[in-house]
């Protein structure tokens, strides 16, 4: 796996061997399968925002039976508040684990909730838009222009952040940022007052489809082609307690993202309730992101090391933080016998 542009690998840190860690490989001849948690059927609670296509591999788990094959009774919690109850749902036992984005999971972890990262699911749903006749064809050229964003720690402001500083941008005096709700940023950049804006799938597609948007960049260039944006955390106790239940459900949610890579347009229908979407536009969406890349293990150990110390360039990880013991702390192998 590529190292961060302009950056070294943490030292002691080697990049993991691409395909080492490919989940088939690591659970055992039966695959996934054999990933299903014996005895009786374990009851979980698994938080997830229906309204992220990100997540599309929940829906998908639940409907197609991947969690029943991997003996769990799975209750979905459809979760709308900040990422700090998230956590806290999940840490203190309300919920056993839950699905989110790595670059606005990070912060909240790095303060110590017991919440460990066992996998992640795909990457490739940020965007970054302006309008057409701009001149704005990259992401420098927003040099000294204002961008809008749906809240100030999204996951895609703190991507763009970092891409942008790693292009030679200062993201706090080269970048202004503007918090608009998400279904408005389309009006507030028609208006002028932003120059462009950076949003996440479902929704960033569909504006940009609509209004006819540039999409400028986005989560899939370069370096960040072979990276991951949206995770699996699992309650630290329950791993601890029950690792084979944890193990169960990390490795029903990696079968669920295969599934969706290899039937996209199957897996749009299922989620296409919950967005309110038309199928083909889902579909493409889905056949845009890269729910066939799924880490684990070293692998996604590597990807959290790089995302922590790619946050601490824009400031919004504390500088102390040591990226390697960091990840040490929050992410688990649940997909081998090795103890957390």
């Amino acid at each position: 796996m590529a190292v961060p542009a302009g950056a070294m690998a943490p030292l002691g840190f080697a990049p993991p061997d691409p395909f080492a860690d490919a989940p088939i490989c690591r659970v055992g001849a039966g695959g996934l399968a054999a990933a299903a948690a014996p005895g009786p059927r374990r009851k979980l609670k698994l938080t997830w925002n229906a309204n992220a296509i990100c997540v599309v591999g929940v829906p998908v788990a639940a409907t197609q039976g991947i969690f029943e094959r991997h003996n769990l009774d799975v209750e979905l919690i459809n979760f709308g508040g900040s990422t700090d109850q998230l956590l806290e749902a999940i840490a203190t036992g309300k919920a056993d684990a839950g699905v989110g984005m790595a670059l606005r999971w990070l912060k909240p972890l790095e303060q110590g909730f017991d919440v460990k990262i066992t996998a992640a699911t795909h990457g490739g749903c940020m965007r970054l838009f302006a309008l057409p006749g701009s001149g704005i064809t990259k992401l420098s050229d927003f040099k000294g222009k204002a961008l809008g964003a749906s809240d100030m720690a999204a996951p895609d402001k703190n991507f763009f952040s970092i891409v942008a500083a790693k292009q030679g941008l200062d993201p706090e005096r080269d970048l202004t940022w503007r918090q608009f709700p998400a279904d408005l940023l389309g009006e507030a950049l028609k208006r002028g007052d932003i120059q462009g804006f950076a949003l996440g799938d479902p929704l960033a597609s569909l504006i940009r489809d609509r209004d006819g948007l540039v999409e400028v960049t986005n989560n899939l260039e370069g370096e960040y082609a072979a990276r991951s944006c949206c995770i699996l955390g699992v309650r630290g106790s329950l791993i601890r307690q029950d690792r084979a239940a944890a193990r169960a459900v990390t490795a029903a949610l990696l079968e669920a993202q295969e599934w969706v890579h290899a039937q996209p347009e199957a897996a749009a229908e299922i989620f296409a309730p919950y967005a309110r979407a038309p199928v083909p536009a889902l579909t493409a969406m889905l056949r845009s992101h890269t729910h066939g890349h799924h880490p684990v293990g070293s692998a996604l150990r590597f990807e959290l090391v790089a995302y922590i110390d790619e946050l601490k360039l824009v400031k919004v990880m504390r500088p102390n933080t040591d990226p390697l013991r960091l990840s040490d702390k929050i992410f688990a192998d649940v997909l081998t016998g090795v103890p957390a």
